[in-house]
């Protein structure tokens, strides 16, 4: 643990993780208070919408790839105060977090075992269905908060413990994971939430373990993405907006080159910080 904590990688790792936590904590909960909000105009006044909005995609792609989730959760704060349609921004966001993890699947695929991912995939499209309705009948502040608190709780817990190792529990529990996932996703736009914290439970080692939810997500947001485009009334597939693509699929590449230079216990400690910033982001919806 020593060494890991000297050597040239694991400082330039802890470092760049405890910038990415302090800057969303301290971004997010600025602009609740209202200190961020006369500054961030001016800068999006000052540089196209378009280019302002891609670095800000390329950066939480580049931070996110390394572990293979938490993208929305590093963008939302920046894209929510440069994009002044709501609905445009929410679609951006979904653009981008799917190329992102199309282009990671795509790096992947040796990897990746379809019956390994299938439980996980069967319970959360099964769910999936309730979570679109949850998400439009009713107000899901309350859960979105429980739900960022109990994570961010949870990843600052496993960074100073061993991680646990379950070696019990065959598909019946893989599937109950993966339903969890699929009322997650729509609700918090985090379907991998309990995925992820449930392979790295496993006692996996980093290629498998984002062998597994990497696709997982990655089908629960193309799914949850048509779900609500058939019932809503506004087209989610705007041409503008796909280009956003391209600065995710940019930083996808950076951050997968530094995830295969990372050994499994760094992974895991940065898939432990990755949770603590999407609760923390998740909390302060």
């Amino acid at each position: 643990m020593l060494a890991l904590a000297t050597s040239p990688l694991g400082r330039k790792i802890c470092l760049a993780a405890f910038f990415l936590t302090a800057s969303t904590i301290v971004g997010s909960g600025g602009w609740k208070l209202g200190w961020l909000q006369s500054g961030l105009p001016d800068l999006a006044h000052q540089t196209p919408l378009w280019v302002a909005v891609s670095l800000v995609i390329f950066l939480a792609a580049s931070l996110s790839s390394t572990v293979g989730f938490a993208f929305s959760a590093i963008a939302a704060a920046m894209i929510f105060h440069l994009v002044p349609d709501t609905i445009e921004a929410v679609q951006i966001m979904m653009v981008a977090s799917i190329a992102i993890q199309a282009y990671s699947v795509a790096g992947l695929w040796r990897t990746i075992s379809a019956r390994a991912c299938a439980p996980f995939l069967i319970g959360g499209i099964a769910t999936m269905p309730a979570g679109i309705y949850l998400l439009l009948s009713f107000r899901p502040q309350a859960y979105v908060f429980s739900m960022g608190l109990a994570l961010a709780l949870y990843g600052a817990y496993m960074l100073f413990k061993p991680p646990p190792s379950i070696r019990m529990g065959g598909v019946s529990s893989d599937v109950a994971v993966g339903a969890l996932g699929g009322i997650t996703g729509p609700l918090a736009a985090f379907p991998g939430a309990f995925v992820t914290i449930w392979c790295g439970m496993r006692g996996w080692d980093k290629l498998a373990q984002r062998s597994v939810y990497q696709p997982y997500i990655l089908i629960l947001q193309v799914l949850t993405l048509a779900g609500l485009s058939l019932v809503g009334e506004r087209s989610v597939l705007d041409g503008h907006i796909i280009a956003y693509a391209l600065p995710g699929v940019a930083g996808a590449y950076l951050g997968l080159q530094v995830f295969q230079k990372l050994n499994d216990e760094q992974f895991r400690r940065l898939v432990n910080l990755a949770l603590i910033v999407s609760g923390v982001a998740l909390a302060l919806k």
